[in-house]
């Protein structure tokens, strides 16, 4: 019998079984898909040769997470691809926002904008790492870890601070002159499928756009999978197992296991589990948000975009101006479906070829969508490309579209499509799932949450998993050593 079992291979899943097998245990996985990943496969779902992430598609995240710089991606065969311009936002007329990878070259380009990016992401970038160690820690003050391993500077909660209350009321439109700026910043903050005038859309976007401007937002060439498959072959080094295609159904499997770990989403372990009846009424009241539309394309070449500098991005926002992303996500909030809608687009030929076949293209889209949404939005997102980039149709070789309602059979994580596992409010940013001193661990003796339902939150960082072993690891093992430390002692850059 294995000394701790984790069920769900997702980033957060395999991160706590690395750690836990790291620390010496017997580990299993079970996962029920026949392959590793969760939302960060890859796969051909269009035409054959033409490698699509399923979700996860660009890892800011990845390269600045304290997991996965101690986990170390290059040494382990994964290489990220950063594009010179981590994200673009074009506009009518054939302009485009462009954020850059160095800072001043995005400040050079905003024309009169440009010294209010600089001083709104300046300091950001300069403590870079402070600001990682804010957002990424378990949200539970003060973000210092015992060790000093995962310390932030108290200077960069004020500056966050500022920044938050200006992009998250009307204060967020003093601050730009012109419409080339806001737009390009409210882009980033759509990523939360929130108004982006709101906490959680403001603390996206601050966060990302930092992100944009110190490592940038890298592809691994041949796909998302890469990040997962090497986890999963660090974990069979260290003698753990992981069981494809198995599908569990009751934690009464694992009665005589130390410790569980899970990478499910609240409502996965209500229906598995026996909870008690004040923890399961606090999960009922968790709420899943706005959901995806995932639609892949096979192109017979690059996009066309009529901005110049769009086609050297590998991520696009399209939706146009400030004022129509704000309604298109005012609209998803309120359950309706955007007249004009916000496309994230990923376009990973730009510094990987090995996606597609040579001359040809891979595309990844998703727009939001209310949750449960059965509608298929692949003639509304190849409007909205043709719209910035005239053309765009007589380059489609083949689509593939997955529902919000169906992306559950992909990963039942998503709940009616909630890529996020759960909305991103405010008040459920700090208390994922339930209001609890410790939100990883359970009332089931041994039973611990690992997935993006926990703090903090949703994205491939891995620090879900990290928090969640390490409780597990004092508490049912009496293993007092640093995770981090478990993986290398010469993490920090």
């Amino acid at each position: 019998m294995a000394d701790a079992v984790v069920v769900g291979s997702g980033p957060n899943g395999l991160a706590a079984a690395v750690i836990l097998a790291r620390a010496g245990l017997d580990v299993e996985v079970y996962e029920a898909a026949d392959t590793v990943g969760g939302g960060c496969r890859t796969g051909e779902v269009t035409l054959p040769g033409f490698h699509h992430d399923l979700c996860a598609g660009a890892h800011p995240m990845a390269v600045a997470s304290p997991f996965f710089r101690a986990f170390d991606l290059k040494a382990h065969g994964v290489e990220l691809l950063t594009p010179q311009v981590s994200y673009a936002h074009p506009l009518d007329g054939g302009r485009a926002g462009l954020a850059w990878r160095d800072l001043g070259q995005t400040v050079d380009g905003l024309g009169r904008d440009g010294r209010a990016w600089n001083r709104l992401f300046g300091p950001l970038v300069r403590k870079w790492e402070d600001l990682v160690a804010l957002i990424m820690s378990d949200l539970r003050p003060p973000p210092i870890d015992p060790t000093g391993v995962l310390r932030a500077d108290p200077g960069i909660e004020l500056r966050l601070l500022r920044r938050l209350i200006e992009q998250s009321t009307p204060l967020w439109d003093m601050r730009f002159r012109e419409d080339v700026a806001p737009a390009l910043l409210t882009g980033v903050a759509a990523h939360a499928i929130r108004p982006p005038r709101s906490i959680p859309g403001a603390g996206v976007s601050l966060l990302l756009g930092t992100l944009a401007h110190v490592r940038g937002w890298p592809v691994p060439r041949g796909g998302s999978q890469a990040i997962v498959d090497a986890l999963a072959d660090d974990l069979k080094t260290h003698g753990g197992r992981i069981f494809t295609g198995h599908r569990v159904d009751s934690l009464d499997d694992f009665a005589d296991v130390r410790a569980v770990l899970l990478d499910i989403a609240p409502a996965e372990l209500q229906r598995i589990a026996t909870l008690p009846a004040r923890y399961n009424f606090a999960l009922n009241r968790f709420r899943y948000g706005g959901a995806a539309c995932k639609v892949d394309f096979a192109l017979s070449g690059p996009v066309p975009w009529q901005a110049h500098g769009v086609d050297r991005a590998g991520t696009v926002h399209v939706i146009g101006s400030r004022a129509e992303a704000v309604a298109a996500e005012k609209a998803v909030a309120a359950g309706r479906l955007a007249d004009s809608p916000y496309v994230l687009a990923i376009q990973p030929g730009v510094v990987d070829p090995t996606r597609a076949p040579a001359g040809k293209h891979t595309f990844y889209t998703y727009t939001h969508v209310p949750n449960g949404s059965t509608e298929d939005m692949t003639e509304a997102v190849t409007a909205q490309i043709e719209r910035f980039a005239p053309g765009f149709r007589d380059l489609i070789l083949a689509t593939h579209v997955r529902t919000a309602a169906t992306m559950p059979a992909h990963n039942p994580n998503y709940i009616g499509g909630d890529i996020s596992a759960g909305e991103v409010t405010a008040r459920q940013t700090v208390f994922r799932p339930v209001p609890r001193w410790n939100p990883y661990a359970t009332p089931l003796s041994g039973v611990y949450l690992c997935s993006a339902a926990t703090p903090p939150g949703p994205g491939v960082h891995g620090m879900n998993g990290y928090y969640a072993a390490r409780h597990a690891l004092r508490k049912e093992f009496g293993v007092l050593t640093e995770p981090l430390e478990l993986l290398t002692d010469h993490w920090r850059i």
